[in-house]
């Protein structure tokens, strides 16, 4: 999702009637939406969180939508920023390849147990959740956003490693792909769900080598895709930063 659409979907959420949580479950409710939009995409890296656009949009006073910023920023999805407040978090390049590198490394095992998972209800189990990955319909990247958190988390849920679903969940790894929504272009969408479909495949097959040899190699091309895009977009913002006699040069020309 571009930002400037992400900016007209937020303006949209501002305008809704509000969705009120089950009682007794208010902080719980804002930070769970908060959470979910961020993931999606819906609310763009830098945004500012302002507490009066939230008590509208969900019907509450200051207090909890306070308490539940407070938890997403100990969540590290949103930052505090002097004279801001509350700003979605934005990954640096740095941030990308760092967190990038743990995630291949966590989910390459993930994997490796998941195609060696003896139980057959938990297997069943994982079979249901990654049914999206099979539809043929074209994803736009919020859709995609959402199938692939699920997909991860399905392979994670089947290696039943508690203390590696723990670490996955403090990382907040489904953040990388939130922040580089702007590169899920139709083809790379596409390559993602082929990937997706031949780890699934390795998986039910209980083959852990190619399983985890799969996985490795889909979330290696993400990641260049991903940092790719992270130059790119830090190029053209330089870009624009500069002198006008700069778009006047040789190699702007040459660029024609």
């Amino acid at each position: 999702m571009s930002n400037a659409a992400a900016r007209s979907e937020t303006r949209a959420q501002r305008g809704r009637a509000p969705i009120l949580p089950a009682h007794g479950a208010t902080v719980a409710f804002i930070v769970e939406r908060l959470r979910d939009d961020i993931l999606a995409g819906r609310l763009e890296p830098g945004l500012r969180l302002v507490e009066c656009d939230l008590t509208v949009r969900f019907a509450v006073s200051r207090g909890p939508v306070r308490e539940a910023l407070r938890r997403l920023a100990a969540e590290g999805l949103i930052e505090h920023w002097p004279h801001r407040g509350a700003v979605v978090r934005r990954l640096g390049e740095r941030e990308i390849r760092e967190l990038f590198a743990i995630r291949i490394e966590m989910e390459a095992l993930a994997a490796r147990l998941a195609a060696v998972a003896e139980s057959s209800e938990q297997r069943a189990s994982f079979l249901a959740s990654i049914k999206p990955i099979y539809a043929d319909a074209a994803r736009n990247a919020c859709e995609y956003l959402k199938e692939n958190a699920a997909f991860h988390d399905a392979v994670t849920a089947l290696a039943d490693n508690l203390e590696l679903r723990q670490l996955a969940a403090r990382l907040q790894l489904p953040l990388i792909m939130a922040q580089v929504g702007d590169v899920l272009t139709p083809v790379v969408l596409a390559a993602s769900v082929r990937e997706h479909r031949a780890i699934a495949k390795a998986i039910l097959e209980r083959n852990p080598e190619t399983a985890s040899a799969r996985m490795r190699a889909h979330l290696e091309r993400a990641a260049a895709v991903a940092l790719a895009g992270r130059a790119a977009a830090k190029a053209d913002a330089n870009e624009q930063d500069a002198p006008t006699e700069a778009s006047r040069s040789p190699r702007s020309g040459a660029a024609l």
